[in-house]
């Protein structure tokens, strides 16, 4: 946007230039002309005036001495030419030039002429005035003077290379110019822009100086900033009324389940314990929901404060918690990775609650006799986590509405779970600027795959010896 101001400044700077410089180029190069040719009509007119004598009597007289030596002194050739177009008298210069033949012609009317009207600096012929020799009111003869062009043209090159000048320097002066009153205008439009990227970016903090540019930009920083206030305001709120009415919540429900468990044994009825039974497992499921909503009021309220943790041994510690499970529903839950580290930068448990919430789905999903594969590897500047099931998988429109909040399946309705679990953990996956990623798997189930990215290196850290590394590998362990 600044590149297009500079050039609509430019262009108008340059027209403006164009129509004041054009015609004064034109005006240097009439006065210089309109200079030559009235010094000339006046030498002229002083040789008619001593011509008459030369061509009445036919004897040169005093004008052939003058005109020889104002040749010798301007190098200006000049004549005497009578009515039958002869020259009884020329200075030793003298040459008919372009356009002598039409200037002769008026003067031999009776009038004084010149031509051209102006010397451009592409004019090659001469400047040539003629003025009518007179003698009681006949025309005798004319007296011709041929200037050359050439010093007239050096002096209009002169003063349209001096208007050049001038114009490129103010050209400058208004680039210079434009720069800074189109950064002037745009500084503040360059960091609202950069302001909504890092708002955008989680960073809520970020504000616009609204003391730059004009008065029009300085009331939308300032209208920004209030706007962004107020955003930030509402979303704390709604999080803050959020955790606030899980945790607040959290103990009528569990006064609630001792009631309601207090009643078991006071019924009998086969159909009253099964009541009883799915009551409490309703409070259970409640209670999940609770929980589940105060950890994603707590993700989303993170500001991207960031540890370093080794996914592997992360992903080892969760297979292990969750095998239990999944043997009691005879699935097959491995974790294939190596005993390398695998370092990642995330914000705190992402990586735990992340794998909880993938490893739960494919467990619950899987059914007995299923396969869970969780997977650990180093991969694009930072470490991928895969966890593959042999489930029912998902449609492709499914797998759009997955981290939705509180979406089910349609044949899941009936499932344990909030439908939160993978919402939490996108939300953590991007607060960690990693990605999660579901995708159908190759004949049946569903992969979820997890990225994030490694730790910058420390560049204050040197690095190890070879040998030295080889040592600590080899030495056994204390």
């Amino acid at each position: 946007m600044r590149r297009r101001l500079v050039i609509s400044y430019l262009l108008l700077m340059v027209l403006v230039l164009i129509a004041l410089e054009t015609p004064l180029a034109a005006t240097m190069a009439s006065r210089e002309t309109e200079q030559v040719r009235a010094d000339r009509l006046a030498d002229a007119t002083r040789f008619a005036s001593l011509a008459g004598p030369a061509l009445r009597d036919g004897e040169p007289g005093p004008i052939e001495s003058e005109l020889s030596s104002y040749d010798n002194l301007y190098g200006i050739g000049a004549a005497i030419v009578d009515r039958d177009r002869s020259t009884p008298v020329a200075s030793p210069r003298w040459q008919p030039g372009p356009g002598t033949a039409a200037v002769l012609d008026i003067a031999l009317s009776g009038q004084q002429t010149s031509a051209p009207e102006s010397v451009w600096p592409w004019t090659t012929g001469p400047v040539v005035v003629a003025v009518p020799i007179n003698d009681g009111g006949e025309v005798l003869g004319a007296v011709v003077i041929v200037t050359p062009a050439a010093p007239i043209r050096r002096a209009v090159v002169a003063w349209w290379l001096l208007l050049a000048l001038a114009g490129l320097l103010a050209v400058l002066a208004c680039v210079l110019t434009a720069f800074g009153l189109a950064g002037w205008v745009l500084r503040p439009v360059t960091e609202l822009d950069a302001v909504t990227h890092e708002i955008a970016e989680g960073d809520r903090g970020a504000r616009v100086q609204h003391r730059l540019g004009p008065p029009e930009l300085r009331r939308l920083a300032a209208s920004f900033n209030h706007m962004a206030d107020v955003v930030s305001d509402v979303m704390d709120r709604q999080r803050a009324f959020v955790a606030h009415a899980s945790h607040q919540l959290r103990n009528p429900l569990t006064a609630l389940r001792l009631r309601v468990e207090e009643l078991g044994p006071s019924l009998t009825d086969p159909e009253g314990r099964s009541e009883h039974r799915l009551a409490l497992e309703e409070t259970d499921r409640l209670a999940l929901v609770l929980d589940a909503l105060l950890t994603l009021a707590r993700a989303e309220r993170e500001e991207n404060e960031r540890v370093t943790v080794d996914a592997a041994a992360v992903a080892a510690s969760r297979v292990a918690a969750w095998a239990p499970l999944a043997r009691h529903r005879s699935v097959a839950l491995r974790l294939a990775t190596t005993d390398a580290p695998a370092y990642a930068q995330t914000v705190p448990t992402a990586v735990d609650q992340a794998l909880d919430a993938l490893i739960d789905n494919a467990v619950k999903f899987s059914g007995a006799g299923g396969a869970v594969t969780v997977t650990v590897a180093r991969r694009d500047d930072g470490v991928a986590l895969e966890v593959r099931d042999s489930g029912p998988g998902m449609t492709e429109s499914q797998l759009g509405q997955a981290t939705e909040r509180f979406w089910r399946a349609p044949d899941a309705q009936n499932v344990d779970g909030a439908g939160l679990g993978l919402t939490i953990a996108a939300v953590l996956v991007d607060a960690s600027d990693g990605r999660l990623t579901m995708r159908p798997g190759e004949s049946r189930g569903l992969i979820a795959a997890l990225w994030f990215p490694a730790p910058e290196p420390d560049p204050s850290a040197e690095p190890m010896d070879d040998e030295l590394a080889a040592d600590l590998r080899s030495a056994p362990a204390r």
